[in-house]
């Protein structure tokens, strides 16, 4: 989910500063970034939590 509003934010960010909007450019590329690294965190998360789990089950 939040991979995919960057995504569209992104693609807000490259249309606006494409038409010379530079401040809703940036607007929105802040945004995108944000919730990037929060996609990040997340799955890194699952991905720690995963490994964690499996150590767990299989031993």
């Amino acid at each position: 989910m939040f991979l995919k509003w960057a995504a569209i934010f992104f693609v807000i960010a490259m249309a606006a500063g494409a038409m010379g909007f530079g401040g809703v450019a940036q607007g929105a590329t802040e945004i995108a970034q944000i919730l990037f690294y929060i996609f990040l965190a997340i799955c890194g998360t699952f991905i720690v939590a995963g490994i964690l789990l499996a150590e767990k089950l299989t031993s």
